[in-house]
């Protein structure tokens, strides 16, 4: 009867080589020569897995290690194998990969573990754990790379500048693993235009078409990228409307009276942001001095802008047409205001011709006071009289106030009340 150790059945057993089972036919010579200069054949048990390979998911970057748990190894030994790549990668304690990232150890021949630092996309895949018994025992684990979502910007769309009324495509390409989901928004969060009929909060997928592109959808576009994989990315890619200038004038017709200061609006929207001025009806350019303020007041979107000319002291020289210029790369456009007298001349004629008005006059063709300044009120302007101008004194009056009455009727009641006081006394002393 054969001698037993420990209870396990014993056998002659020949020293196994991985020549015939070699993934990689470079290595079959060195494999072949370090297990035939092995030990001769000796008695022992069968060598066993004692646990399986645990799967393991890592993201990429990281290091990982696999473990391969044996007993009774013996004379018998342990390589680890690449299933995809065919590549055996170590042999008991040598590495037999040129990979610098993998390494091997082990626990007193107990636990095999296989190290790769800096793990890859390349490394994802099945490793096998091999023991060269005359029938190999094998077992499998499988190691999961995962990558974050990446954008790449060269391979993805920049800033756009389109014209209005363009058809618009924006790309995003993006890498990782599991493959990204990639929706779009817009930054300042309103609606996304993508024809006249279709209005979406976001759009999934890795391109976004415009089409018919207006000022409107002028913006920021986000292209946001997510897996399972944190943290998920994004990429701002701004688009700019070009278009001519246009011009809005809320009051065409202004009357203001001689020393007062006035305020004329125009508003204005252009892309790219317009050159901005006033001239007189012949063509001069007006510039800021004491008598001339023009001022420009961006908007919201910032392709709208307000533009404002303050005339102080308004004397019979400033009436007349001022028009208000807008110009870009695009185009060019203007508007015209004109000022006037809302009073009759002295002579009793018609002011227009001289840029005045004869509308809603007062009593023998002259306009009052109260007619006078409610007639500044509607027009919607703003006037200031000047500290220095004695011709009407009158307060400022503003856009959209009411007019005030500048004689104080309740003055004139008191005075009236005082006076017939003291008639009763005087009368009563008499009597």
């Amino acid at each position: 009867m054969k001698p037993k150790f420990g209870g396990g059945h014993r056998r002659r057993v020949p020293i196994m080589t991985w020549c015939r089972a070699s993934f990689a036919v470079t290595v079959v010579g060195l494999l072949c020569q370090f297990t035939t200069a092995a030990a001769p054949p000796v008695v022992m048990d069968d060598p066993e897995f004692t646990e399986p390979i645990v799967n393991v998911t890592v993201p990429a970057g990281r290091s990982v290690k696999l473990g391969c748990s044996v007993r009774n190894l013996g004379s018998y030994k342990v390589a680890w194998m690449h299933f995809e790549q065919s590549a055996i990668l170590t042999v008991n304690s040598h590495v037999i990969t040129r990979n610098p990232r993998i390494t091997v150890s082990h626990d007193k021949h107990r636990t095999w573990f296989l190290h790769i630092n800096n793990v890859q996309q390349e490394d994802r895949g099945r490793y096998m754990c091999q023991i060269n018994t005359i029938t190999a025992k094998t077992q499998i684990g499988y190691l999961n790379v995962v990558v974050p979502p990446s954008i790449s910007d060269s391979l993805s769309s920049s800033d756009a500048i389109v014209r209005e009324g363009s058809n618009v495509s924006l790309t995003c390409h993006v890498d990782g693993y599991p493959k990204p989901e990639i929706k779009w928004k817009r930054d300042d969060g309103l609606q996304i235009n993508i024809n006249k009929t279709l209005t979406v909060s976001e759009w999934a997928g890795p391109t976004l078409e415009l089409h018919r592109i207006s000022r409107l959808d002028m913006g920021a576009y986000l292209c946001i990228a997510t897996n399972s994989v944190p943290p998920s990315v994004s990429k701002r890619i701004k688009v700019s409307v070009d278009f001519p200038p246009m011009l809005w004038i809320p009051h065409q017709l202004v009357g203001v009276p001689l020393g007062y200061n006035v305020t004329l609006e125009c508003y204005t929207e252009a892309h790219p942001t317009s050159l901005h001025y006033w001239t007189r009806d012949n063509g001069q350019m007006l510039h800021d001095n004491g008598k001339y303020k023009a001022v420009s007041v961006q908007g919201m979107p910032s392709y709208k802008v307000q533009m404002k000319l303050t005339i102080v002291d308004v004397s019979h020289t400033d009436y007349g047409v001022y028009k208000c210029v807008a110009k870009n790369s695009r185009g060019e456009t203007d508007g015209t205001i004109r000022l006037y007298s809302p009073q009759w001349s002295t002579d009793g004629s018609n002011g227009l011709e001289n840029g005045t008005s004869n509308e809603a006059n007062g009593k023998d063709g002259k306009k009052d006071d109260d007619s006078v300044l409610n007639e500044i009120t509607r027009s919607g302007q703003t006037y200031n009289k000047p500290k220095n101008s004695v011709m009407y004194n009158r307060p400022e009056t503003t856009k959209n106030s009411s007019p005030r009455l500048i004689p104080t009727v309740s003055a004139m009641v008191l005075t009236a009340v005082i006076i017939h006081v003291f008639s009763r006394q005087n009368e009563r002393r008499m009597m």
